[in-house]
């Protein structure tokens, strides 16, 4: 993936078996480290972190608190 911000590096496509544009998690190579880390959705909207950030939701993930979170929740 390309585009004019920078060098975009795909880290994980979330998905991958439609042609729905699906997310994805993307490093870009030029951004300032606090915005280097790219999460595209579904409909071209993009949140931007840094590595630390990323991490902290990784960690939150492995833990079992997301699951936590969305249990219960309308999702899907």
């Amino acid at each position: 993936m390309d585009d004019n911000t920078g060098r975009l590096t795909r880290l994980a496509l979330l998905c991958g078996q439609c042609n729905c544009g699906c997310p994805e998690v993307l490093v870009d190579q030029d951004a300032p480290p606090e915005r280097r880390i790219v999460i595209t959705d579904d409909f071209g909207q993009r949140v931007q972190m840094s590595a630390d950030q990323l991490q902290v939701l990784i960690d939150e993930a492995r833990s079992g608190r997301l699951s936590e979170a969305l249990a219960g929740q309308a999702v899907g």
